[in-house]
């Protein structure tokens, strides 16, 4: 059921018999206490055809038969407002209770969707950078497959870079690997404590020492070349370290499809290349190989001070290494080639922060002037703001370090754990983790996903005002109304009073915000339509006792009313990947 678009057919009908054949829009009130839709289309029609405003709302609705559903009226100087009577508001409300999905229109075409997000790096551990790609492209996936789309998610490790190299070159040089190479009978075994050790000092060597950076770079094509034994050692570093990956997933709610990486392509890098030559489209620069991807207007040089500078910079998308190594671009390229040998895809969408926008836009312009991607297909990146701190700059810790995900995770479980004992709540370990992450979750999900905001854990964690618990707690208290009444107690939902008007309404903007956040790739919309509808609960159960009402129609339907709320409650807060706790 598309109740915006009924009222739109109702007021275009009455416009076409007026003799106005012109698409209108209909929209929420922003005057609720006055009506529930409106239509502001009659300024617009008047420019065109020349007539009055008023004359031409009153043409539309005096060609608009009575309808026991709807009232209509005009407000000057041209609006018309469209309420829900009565009857047709517990008709709509009833449909949803029937409905599977609560009366939520799916689309009428599905798209086949690829959905990479993630992005986390083998043998590195996962920081609070990753945070934001999990959190979204996770809400974004359950979003896409419940409008009717089919989706596969990708966590797309970055498994086949300069890391690799690098990682490995320190722990061989810490002695480590001796059983790799012959120099021990004895294998050891690795540890993510030897990774998380190795990498960030092999980094950090590599701007400090040109013979180092120059040896991981050489491991690294050993690696992307399949020699071995460097490739028996990159598989066991994979394995080890996605397997710690998967566990931080897990806890974030986070879940994939396929755990591919860089390296599933690398058996396509050569064929992308190829496709890319044969195109006429690469050429070599110092030894290297690169693709012209500005457009009009891009990369416009000028001299200054015999300084040749450019205008709104668009660099060449570097595609092969002068040794013939593979690089980011090269990888994704491939990883686009493989996808759409492997499924048929409407589109692939990547969730990433600001920092990448250069990178994808080279990617996705190599990939459509080679055909690599076919000419109706969407390429997308989601770009998300950063976390970041009291400061304004990124989330780090005290020292200056990006703060791990796992101790991310700890401390909003503890301070979950510590809330709930102030309430007279002794929670154990899981329930605080559904509350700790499903505050982090919110808190990230009501920003616009494209904007950075405020780490504020003491703000995520209130049990009032705009956030995840408020919603959790919502849930919880619904929930134990309903067990005091058997399953099949409830019955048809009638209009009894204007706080279930309200709460009807607020599902209805509920049910209309997930095509905004379909169509704007951000939950914000959702998030708040969610925080309204239990707001507007929590108003009808101060002012009504469902446990206590002496009537009995009246008591069946506000069970059946608070059925249809845990309903729509539960279907936007799986949609936001928050789980819902036994108790609060």
């Amino acid at each position: 059921m598309n109740l915006l678009s009924d009222i739109k057919n109702l007021i275009e009908d009455g416009a076409k018999k007026g003799g106005y054949d012109d698409e209108l829009t209909i929209t929420f009130s922003d005057k609720p206490q006055i009506c529930d839709f409106q239509c502001n289309g009659c300024f617009s029609l008047a420019k065109k055809y020349g007539k009055k405003p008023i004359d031409i709302a009153k043409d539309i609705v005096g060609n608009i038969k009575d309808n026991p559903q709807y009232k209509v009226e005009i407000v000057p100087p041209a609006f018309i407002n469209i309420t829900l009577t009565n009857e047709g508001l517990k008709n709509v409300a009833n449909y949803m209770l029937k409905d599977t999905d609560g009366g939520l229109e799916k689309h009428k075409v599905s798209q086949k969707v690829l959905l990479d997000y993630g992005g986390a790096n083998v043998a590195k551990a996962l920081h609070i950078g990753h945070l934001r790609p999990a959190i979204i492209g996770e809400s974004l996936k359950r979003l896409y497959r419940l409008l009717g789309d089919e989706v596969i998610s990708d966590v797309h490790l970055g498994d086949w870079g300069l890391q690799m190299g690098l990682t490995e070159l320190q722990l061989f040089e810490e002695g480590k690997l001796d059983y790799y190479f012959g120099e021990s009978k004895q294998k050891r075994e690795l540890t993510i404590d030897d990774l998380n050790e190795a990498y960030p000092l092999a980094s950090k060597r590599k701007n400090q020492e040109e013979d180092f950076k120059q040896k991981a770079e050489q491991w690294t094509l050993f690696i992307q070349q399949k020699k071995q034994p460097y490739f028996d050692i990159y598989q066991d570093i994979r394995a080890l370290s996605v397997k710690e990956i998967a566990t931080n997933y897990k806890k974030l709610g986070a879940e994939f499809d396929l755990w591919e990486g860089e390296s599933n392509a690398s058996d396509y890098c050569e064929e992308a290349l190829n496709i890319i030559k044969e195109k006429g489209l690469a050429r070599e620069s110092e030894g290297a190989l690169v693709v012209d991807v500005a457009q009009e207007g891009e990369n416009v040089p000028i001299q200054k001070n015999g300084e040749t500078l450019y205008i709104n910079p668009m660099p060449p998308c570097l595609i092969q290494k002068s040794n013939g190594g593979d690089l980011y671009a090269t990888t994704d390229i491939a990883t686009i080639l493989k996808r759409n040998k492997t499924y048929k895809l409407d589109r692939i969408e990547y969730v990433t922060d600001a920092r990448q926008k250069m990178h994808f836009i080279q990617v996705f312009r190599t990939c459509k002037m080679s055909g690599i991607s076919p000419e109706n297909q969407q390429l997308v990146h989601v770009v998300n703001g950063t976390m970041n701190g009291s400061d304004g700059k990124p989330f780090k810790t005290r020292s200056g370090d990006t703060i791990k995900l796992e101790d991310i995770i700890a401390l909003l479980t503890n301070k979950a754990k510590d809330k709930l004992k102030s309430n007279g709540v002794n929670a154990d370990d899981e329930t605080a983790l559904k509350i700790g992450v499903g505050a982090m979750k919110f808190g990230d999900l009501i920003n616009t996903v494209s904007k950075d905001y405020l780490f504020d854990i003491d703000r995520f964690l209130s049990f009032e005002g705009k956030t995840g618990p408020y919603l959790q707690y919502t849930c919880v208290r619904i929930n134990s109304i309903l067990s005091r009444f058997n399953d099949g107690q409830g019955g048809e939902i009638d209009i009894y009073n204007d706080e279930t008007r309200q709460v009807i309404l607020a599902m209805l903007k509920l049910n209309s915000s997930y095509e905004i956040c379909y169509r704007e790739k951000s939950l914000n919309a959702l998030c708040l339509s969610a925080y309204n509808l239990a707001s507007a609960f929590s108003t009808f159960y101060n002012n009504h006792s469902v446990v206590n009402e002496k009537d009995t129609d009246k008591q069946n339907s506000y069970i059946s009313l608070l059925k249809l709320i845990k309903k729509k409650m539960e279907q936007a807060l799986n949609v936001l990947a928050i789980d819902i706790p036994q108790k609060m």
